[in-house]
């Protein structure tokens, strides 16, 4: 069984068009997820980073 809109001549199936809009958000959460575990921003990793460069700043004496 097919349901086709019937607005506009939109000869899409609805339950396509539903279909695909979860597909799109599960693609979506998936690639955040992905780039979550790849790009981590823990606190305590940005704090360390910041104290290295802080620190390589002081042996070459530039302060900021």
């Amino acid at each position: 069984m097919t349901l086709l809109a019937s607005v506009g001549g939109n000869r899409v199936p609805v339950v396509a068009q539903l279909v695909r809009a979860d597909e799109d958000s599960v693609q979506t959460r998936e690639l955040q997820r992905y780039l979550r575990w790849r790009n981590p921003r823990h606190s305590d990793v940005l704090a360390a980073q910041r104290g290295e460069r802080a620190r390589i700043r002081g042996e070459k004496g530039i302060l900021s």
